[in-house]
């Protein structure tokens, strides 16, 4: 279930709120008080980026020669991927 980080308006509580996205839609109406606020510790993140293959060979350095011997079985598709 999110977790909603809010601070009020008017007394500048913080404080954070659990509840599915429908319930959060009702809950912004019923309290106009109240906003989602960020701080950097508690914003977000946006998952890992980079390239999977990079990551998969980097931390397991055997898996460049698995993926090199696929590229060589007949109807691999492989040979696109690396």
């Amino acid at each position: 279930m999110p977790t909603y980080p809010v601070q009020n308006r008017i007394t500048g509580e913080q404080k954070e709120v659990f509840m599915s996205i429908n319930e959060w839609d009702e809950w912004k109406i019923q309290n106009p008080d109240w906003f989602r606020f960020y701080t950097p510790d508690n914003t977000p993140g946006t998952g890992e980026t980079g390239e999977w293959k990079d990551k998969l060979v980097n931390k397991n350095p055997g898996w460049k020669q698995v993926l090199d011997n696929v590229k060589k079985v007949p109807g691999s598709n492989l040979k696109d991927l690396y």
